[in-house]
């Protein structure tokens, strides 16, 4: 199984791809939440200048966040400066929106958005509309400050057959968010159909030493941040809780309460939002249940871990990317031991 690292955007992520690549990690990406982290085509450009083989993703972007013309215009550029590196990745905005307090778009907007990205990514003309008036429209300066010549990889994110559905229409890979479960991803691969592309699983990993706690506190600060973030979504989406255990609904009841909020409160997105995907706060460890960081996150001893590793490969995962959060550049190395030591 190739491997990934993923991180929010921020001055000095340019180091971190380099590193990566010097480990031999397959692809570099940067989320892509414009209200909680920096700008993912800012940060990739510096990456693009500082290294040379990486693939370099956006993970994801939206028909929420941005018009075709300008995510296609930001992700042509990338490509003139990492010819055929790049990974464009579309979702239908679930964070990304609800840190704006909206709800996400709609699969019918998402393969309409992606369509148009691909075509115009790869120099056709495509049609954009406003309303009623509708124009075809594609790059105008193509060969200069854009590359339309070098092919761009498109991954869609799913967690469910709707989303994969719209990846097999469009010949696109797939990419998901913590989702570990094998039956899950041969599920989303029958829904996706068509030929093999490749498949991105997003998570946080933590290695453990023999008789280490795999829910002590450094097991909780390393995969914690994902854990958090599906008790934000919780929190900001009700109907979400009556899916979830009785300890998992009181990680949600006390993350309300701590962050001063309710589940109700037309604000709620402004006080559970700050500091996703970021490590988190040792007062908070006591939120990141056992059943959680089971469910979402890859955490165990080497052994262990390379069990998981062939159950997600054998089930059509191409890639984990994983997010370090505590020490990237020491968990970095230690991830790159573990998945040689797979090899070997």
């Amino acid at each position: 199984m190739r491997t990934g690292i993923v991180v929010a955007a921020r001055p000095g992520v340019a180091e971190l791809a380099v590193r990566a690549e010097e480990l031999g990690f397959s692809s570099f990406w940067v989320y892509d939440t414009p209200m909680v982290h920096g700008d993912p085509f800012v940060a990739l450009s510096s990456c693009a200048g500082a290294t040379s083989r990486i693939k370099l993703g956006i993970g994801v972007t939206s028909p929420a966040l941005r018009s075709a013309p300008a995510a296609a215009s930001g992700f042509a550029s990338l490509n003139a400066l990492a010819p055929g590196r790049i990974v464009c990745g579309v979702g239908t905005g679930n964070t990304a929106r609800r840190t704006l307090g909206m709800p996400p778009t709609t699969t019918a907007e998402l393969e309409a958005f992606t369509a148009a990205l691909q075509g115009l990514c790869a120099g056709h003309p495509v049609e954009y509309r406003e309303g009623d008036r509708a124009h075809d429209v594609r790059f105008l300066h193509a060969g200069q400050a854009v590359n339309t010549a070098d092919p761009i990889e498109f991954v869609v994110a799913a967690l469910g057959p709707k989303a994969a559905a719209v990846a097999g229409r469009r010949d696109a890979g797939l990419v998901s968010f913590g989702l570990l479960d094998p039956a899950a991803w041969r599920a989303l691969h029958a829904a996706r159909g068509g030929a093999p592309r490749d498949s991105y699983l997003m998570t946080a990993l933590h290695v453990l030493d023999d008789g280490a706690d795999p829910y002590g506190d450094s097991a909780r600060d390393a995969v914690g941040h994902v854990v958090s973030s599906l008790l934000a979504f919780a929190a900001d989406t009700p109907s979400a809780v009556s899916r979830l255990g009785a300890e998992e609904r009181e990680a949600v009841r006390r993350l309300l309460e701590r962050r001063g909020t309710t589940a109700t409160a037309p604000d709620r997105y402004t006080k559970l939002y700050p500091g996703y995907l970021e490590r988190i706060a040792p007062a908070d460890r006591d939120l990141i249940t056992p059943s959680l960081m089971d469910t979402l996150t890859l955490v165990g001893t080497p052994g262990d871990l390379r069990l998981r590793l062939a159950a997600l490969a054998e089930a059509g995962v191409d890639e984990i990317v994983v997010q370090p959060v505590v020490d990237p550049l020491e968990e970095m190395a230690q991830i790159a031991e573990l998945i040689d030591g797979a090899r070997s």
